[in-house]
């Protein structure tokens, strides 16, 4: 009996981590004018090393609540602790302020209606609002 539970809930465990390992993509607005963005790019507007596109129009990135973990694991290979201290440290120097929080929906809809406003979900969430400007994988 002890055997069979412990099985099931090693199968309720892998069933519940191969939900969650849909691909994240990283999105702007469907008429933002920007094509692509490389790893690199993403990682420089999400950590607050430049708040700027390449056409010169400001940059605003929202994290999403919901992936935060995954995206920082998948994007630079950091815990949400280390992000954490990463923000804490450029915070009190005043040199910036870390991206915008905001739940899912919340995210889509305003990268949707704002010019240069950046987010990452689940490519089934990225409707015709949007273009997907990076691929992270699962």
């Amino acid at each position: 009996m002890r055997l069979r539970s412990s099985l099931l809930g090693l199968i309720l465990f892998a069933c519940g981590t191969l939900a969650r390992a849909e691909e994240l993509v990283v999105v702007m607005a469907a008429g933002s004018g920007v094509e692509q963005l490389s790893r690199e790019e993403v990682a420089n507007i999400f950590l607050g090393r430049f708040r700027q596109l390449t056409d010169g129009r400001r940059a605003l990135p929202i994290d999403n609540q919901s992936f935060k973990e995954e995206f920082y694991r998948k994007l630079v290979g950091r815990s949400p602790a280390e992000i954490g201290a990463y923000w804490a440290q450029l915070k009190f120097s005043g040199r910036t302020q870390p991206p915008e929080q905001e739940d899912e929906s919340r995210a889509l809809a305003k990268v949707a209606a704002t010019p240069g406003a950046i987010t990452y979900l689940e490519r089934s969430k990225a409707d015709s609002r949007v273009r997907v400007v990076l691929e992270l994988g699962h």
